[in-house]
Order: C-alpha cells, then sequence, then structure tokens
C-alpha cells in the first residue's frame, strides 16, 4: 500500500492547536474517521488530538454524540442540525477546544432528490461558536469522503488563523 501524506493543512493545524494549548475531537459519519486519520498521521498529534467517533448509525449518534432523537426524525441524519449537533457532541463527551461533526451521502446509492448523493454538511464547534457548511462533492464515494475530510479541515484551519 502506497504511503500517503496528510493534506497539507495538517501539520498546521497540529502545530496551531499545539501552539495554542488547544484540543480537537472528531465526530464522524460519512468519513468513516478520514478526519482522524488525517490528523493523527501528524507526528505530535497526541498532544492535541483527544479522539473521535465513528458514528455511523443513528443509534451510535445518539447513544454517543447526544444527537437528539427529534432531529434525526425531523431532519434526517443528513442535515444541518445534525451535523451541528455531532460537533457539539463530540466537543462535549472529549471536553475539547474544537471539534468537527460530519454526516453525509458518500454513494453510490442512497441520494435523492432532496439529498442527493456528495451532499455533506460539516459542523464545527468552538467557544461561542457553532457553525454549519453545507456542500454537495461529486465523483466516486472515495473522493466525496477525501473532499469531506479536506473541506472540514480548511474549515477549522481557518478558524485557527
Amino acid at each position: 500500500m502506497p504511503e500517503t501524506a496528510p493534506p497539507p493543512e495538517c501539520p498546521e493545524i497540529v502545530q496551531s492547536l499545539i501552539d495554542h494549548g488547544q484540543t480537537l475531537a472528531t465526530a464522524e459519519s460519512c468519513t468513516g474517521g478520514l478526519i482522524a486519520h488525517s490528523i493523527t498521521d501528524v507526528a505530535g498529534s497526541s498532544t492535541c488530538f483527544l479522539g473521535g467517533v465513528v458514528a455511523y448509525s443513528n443509534e451510535a449518534k445518539m447513544k454517543f454524540l447526544d444527537v437528539s432523537e427529534e432531529t434525526l426524525i425531523a431532519h434526517g441524519a443528513v442535515s444541518e442540525l445534525v451535523a451541528a449537533e455531532l460537533a457539539a457532541g463530540a466537543r462535549s463527551a472529549f471536553e475539547s477546544t474544537w471539534a468537527l461533526g460530519v454526516t453525509g451521502i458518500a454513494g453510490p446509492g442512497g441520494g435523492t432528490k432532496e439529498k442527493p448523493v456528495g451532499l455533506v454538511y460539516i459542523g464545527i464547534a468552538g467557544d461561542d461558536l457553532l457553525e454549519v457548511a453545507r456542500h454537495e462533492f461529486a465523483g466516486s464515494r472515495t473522493a466525496i469522503k477525501k473532499a469531506t475530510a479536506n473541506a472540514a479541515l480548511a474549515m477549522l484551519s481557518r478558524q485557527l488563523t
């Protein structure tokens, strides 16, 4: 298996978190741990990365990350509110400075007219911040997962600068 480097912003993210005495946690659904993997590929990340939860099922989202059943029923797992609750839940569970929460449809199946394959929501939680971005990515399942992880890391990077 060829070795791959973490996304370009990862070393800078890790260094910024360390420099500021801050920490990060993740709550991932459609990316399956790819964000956590990208961060932990950076030497020294154990100083700032507290952990992550891959919550693929709705039950796991509710049990481990405090996503409300009402939100899941009313809006579905792939929604702005679930991304926000994932980020807030990870931040609370790990008591981290920052948390990222992602949910989406990586495909190739599972999409609908209202929620097509490639639709993702990325949430970020920090002190006095809970923000969600909506994206629609194209390509294979792997490409969508990578694009989502990269967009989440870029979102965090913008907050750290």
